[in-house]
């Protein structure tokens, strides 16, 4: 059993930044793939991002791209994603989640745990 929390969200203006944190209560987190997962309101959820268990592999959607980034530190049970030059399009709630098994499960969303969200809000 994985218990996930998310922070970080707010409002934020457009090109503005804003760090999400993902902490995660299993002793066994350095063997989840782990991703960050978006829904806009009337929209499905989206895949943002995603880490490899030990780190080695990231992938993003290709609307962030070159904007955002995911990192992990295995040490504190924690996953992040940095985001800049945010656009109102960004907005929705953020999801953590983990996985295990093969690392592309991330992008799939074949996640087996998710955190309750937190909100992200981009002004124009």
């Amino acid at each position: 059993q994985v218990q996930l929390v998310e922070s970080g969200g707010g409002l934020v203006q457009a090109g503005g930044s804003l760090r999400l944190s993902c902490a995660a209560s299993s002793r066994t987190f350095s063997s989840y793939d782990m991703g960050w997962v978006r829904q806009a309101p009337g929209k499905e959820r989206e895949f943002v991002a995603g880490i490899s268990d030990s780190g080695g592999k990231t992938y993003y959607a290709d609307s962030v791209k070159g904007r955002f980034t995911i990192s992990r530190d295995n040490a504190k049970n924690t996953v992040y994603l940095q985001m800049n030059s945010l656009k109102p399009e960004d907005t929705g709630a953020y999801y953590c989640a983990a996985s295990r098994g093969h690392s592309l499960r991330v992008v799939r969303l074949e996640y087996d745990y998710w955190g309750p969200g937190t909100q992200v809000t981009v002004s124009s």
